[in-house]
């Protein structure tokens, strides 16, 4: 398994362009999935930003990348338990930034089949989350309509990596697209 801070999903038929394109951030590699490659970049914040300004200036970039997501916090795992238990813990680290707000979390997984369904575990961790912000005495709440903030996690096989957007970076990354 090979490290990744980020996941791209791509539009069908885009592979070609979107390794030349991606390839001057960082590793990029490909996955068992279809349409879907991971990279590892050395500075998301720059990444994040010279990609925006590529998209800007060139808006058929967007036409290649589906869904470009960065994650801060990884971790393997090979079990159900494994995986609940790592990402509880990872996002308990943004209850002080989560507190008195409203979000919620969104999946995208590869592999697990069956094993792990997407909305399930966003449900666990949205309740790991409530019960963390309520014992701070800043409790939050889930929304989906207009969130000040949405926790990504994304699997790749064992692998998963998370990460936090608030709404202006929603508005300012067109290409996260988190719901």
């Amino acid at each position: 398994m090979h490290d990744w801070n980020v996941v791209v999903s791509l539009h069908e038929g885009g592979y070609p362009q979107a390794w030349q394109l991606l390839r001057q951030w960082g590793a990029v590699r490909r996955t068992a999935y279809f349409n879907v490659l991971v990279m590892q970049v050395e500075d998301i914040g720059a990444f994040l930003e010279t990609l925006r300004q590529r998209s800007t200036e060139e808006p058929q970039v967007l036409t290649v990348l589906a869904r470009v997501m960065p994650v801060t916090r990884t971790f393997i795992f090979q079990t159900v338990e494994e995986f609940e238990t790592k990402a509880s813990d990872a996002c308990r680290c943004w209850v002080p930034e989560l507190a008195g707000q409203s979000f919620h979390v969104r999946m995208h997984r590869r592999g697990f089949k069956e094993r792990l369904p997407s909305q399930y575990e966003e449900s666990f961790l949205d309740g790991v989350l409530l019960v963390a912000l309520a014992q701070t005495g800043r409790p939050g709440r889930i929304t989906f309509a207009d969130p000040d903030a949405i926790i990504a996690l994304e699997t790749v096989d064992c692998r998963a990596g998370l990460s936090l957007w608030r709404r202006e970076d929603l508005q300012r990354y067109p290409f996260l697209r988190l719901d």
